[in-house]
Formats: structure tokens, sequence, C-alpha cells
């Protein structure tokens, strides 16, 4: 899919960005930028895009971005900007210098950077280590700023806890008219998961006939619009499995399957788990005393 360039502000007499919002939310535009991104989620749930995946994100998320991965955020339906809140830092590789990324000690740095391109998802001691770094940057000023990015890149580049997020495709350019009906798809299928979406509907959303619609989409995207839509419908499974609230049965019909056999079919192609499996893994993670 090909997203958007995003010019990522950063003020005067900085070396990199860094900002705490606490009632912005996110931005529902699919992008990308020549600049890392940190990403802590402190607060909110919903989808989010990076790259060629789609997963659900929830609390206390901490991701890294790599140079022009294009990605998105996008917060349950009906959740106010309010009920978010992030601490993001933007940094260029070279911001603190190109003679940094060659000197010896650092040559861990470079191959970080050239994971970072397919997103990583940061966890364990690693995750420790580097949410009160960010916290203590956001007021940190001077000498004491560039320490705290240097101590948090000295974490990222020794983690051993980092999983890989996107498969390796890269996209740089677009144009405005390709955003706007992209982010028109998105927004149509998110908003309307639950129900029967026919490709003339999504079609006609896209000011696209079927089959003009049906080669658009999987030359942007690298996949089927059926399937992409069958991929959200299981992100959100996967949301109400792990809330464990409802029967398995009705979280299939909840998220748009017509039938359990179905629903139970694309659930083990899309996680390579089944519904049960699934729930198991999380709640052993998250209760192991409760298994």
């Amino acid at each position: 899919m090909k997203p958007h360039f995003h010019k990522v502000p950063i003020a005067s007499r900085t070396s990199f960005s860094i900002r705490h919002d606490k009632d912005s939310g996110f931005g529902t535009v699919w992008h990308y930028h020549p600049e890392l991104e940190l990403h802590y989620l402190i607060k909110g749930a919903g989808v989010r895009f990076i790259g060629d995946n789609i997963s659900n994100f929830s609390d206390g998320e901490l991701i890294l971005l790599g140079e022009n991965l294009p990605h998105t955020w996008r917060v349950e339906e009906g959740t106010s900007n309010t009920a978010v809140e992030v601490i993001i830092i933007h940094f260029l590789p070279n911001c603190l210098g190109s003679e940094l990324l060659l000197l010896p000690e650092a040559y861990q740095i470079p191959k970080l950077y050239e994971k970072a391109r397919r997103g990583l998802l940061i966890k364990g001691k690693a995750k420790e280590g580097i949410i009160p770094l960010m916290k203590a940057a956001v007021n940190a000023q001077n000498l004491d700023r560039l320490i705290a990015l240097l101590s948090i890149l000295k974490i990222l580049a020794e983690a051993s806890d980092l999983e890989t997020i996107a498969s390796a495709h890269a996209f740089y350019k677009s144009n405005d008219s390709e955003t706007l009906r992209l982010n028109k798809i998105y927004a149509y299928t998110l908003s309307n998961y639950r129900n029967d979406i026919s490709l003339q509907d999504v079609a006609s959303i896209a000011n696209l006939g079927i089959t003009s619609f049906c080669r658009y989409f999987k030359l942007m995207t690298k996949k089927t619009y059926n399937d992409f839509l069958v991929e959200i419908r299981i992100s959100q499974a996967c949301r109400f499995l792990i809330e464990d609230k409802l029967a398995t049965e009705v979280i299939c019909f909840e998220c748009g399957f017509n039938n359990v056999s179905n629903f139970y079919r694309h659930f083990k192609k899309v996680t390579d788990m089944t519904p049960l499996e699934y729930k198991r893994k999380y709640l052993y993670k998250t209760a192991p005393e409760l298994i």
C-alpha cells in the first residue's frame, strides 16, 4: 500500500523530537517518514497497521519503527481521544552525528537500524529499561536529552527481546489521491467489518469498478481485499478472545463471519492457532496460576 509522506516537526535547536500526547489520539493517515520512531503506548486500544502487518494494540506496547516504514494506528470505534496517551520519539539515523555510526564501539547501532526497517516489538527487560528513560527524556534538557537517547539506543542495540513485526516490503512514494482513496477503504472496512461487505460496496467507496478495484487493491497492498478483510476480522476476534467475556461462537458472528467452521478455518490460517489455543496462550502469559 502506498503511504503518504509525513514531515515530522522537529523544533529548532534540537536534534530529535519527543512528545507526550495525552489527548490528541492518533492520526488516521497511512504514512511514512525518514525518521525512526520509538512509540510507547501508555493508554489506548485498537488496530495498528505496520508495513504489511495488521495487529491489535493495547496499553503498554513499545515499538520501534525504522526509516520509511509505513504505519498508522486506529483507536477502537467509539473511543475518545482522551482515552489515548503516548510518548513518541522521532529521530534521524544520524541525528547524533554521522561519525557516531562509524565508531567501532557503536557497531551495534547500524545493525539495530537495519532490523528496525521491519518494525520491532520491544519486550521483557529491554522494555522495562526503556520506558523510564522515555519518561525522563520528555522534560530533559541539553546533554541530559542526548544521554537519554543514547541510553535508549544502547538498550535496544543489546536487546534480545525484540520481535519483528512486518515482512520485508518497502514503500516510499505516494500521491494525495491514492492516500485519500486508501484511507477511505481502511475507514470503511474498520467501520463495517461486522457486516457483509461486497466488492461492489467497497469498490464504490474507491470510485472504481469491481475489476479495477481488485486489480488496484492487489497492486497497492500485495494481497486481495478479501484477505485484508479477513485479517481485520481476525484481529478483532483476537481482542474478544483476550477479553474472555464472550463465547467463541458469539465472537464468530460479532466479527462478521457467517458460520463457525469458516471462522475456525480463517483463524487457524491467520494465527496458526485455534481460538482456544490462542486464548490459552494469552491467559498463560498474563495469569499462569489460572491455567
